[in-house]
């Protein structure tokens, strides 16, 4: 069984879609439960903006950090 419950590769998705697509897959998350956010720059926006709609709710782990790809561990926490 993998360690993730879903994968959003953002540079499959248009820059206006991107947030909406990880914030859609994040939200369909049980508490316990990860996704896995691959990226090809470092989304130091996309996580400012957790902090401030999803405070409390996630946890953000790198796994990988650049300099090509960035891949990151989104988990949701109980509340």
């Amino acid at each position: 069984m993998s360690e993730f419950t879903a994968t959003v590769n953002a540079t499959e998705y248009p820059p206006h879609l991107k947030h909406k697509v990880i914030f859609e897959t994040f939200d369909k998350l049980d508490a316990g439960q990860a996704m896995l956010l691959v990226n090809d720059h470092d989304p130091q926006p996309l996580h400012y903006q957790f902090q401030l709609e999803r405070k409390g709710e996630f946890s953000w782990e790198y796994i990988e950090r650049g300099p090509e790809w960035f891949r990151i561990r989104i988990g949701r926490v109980d509340k």
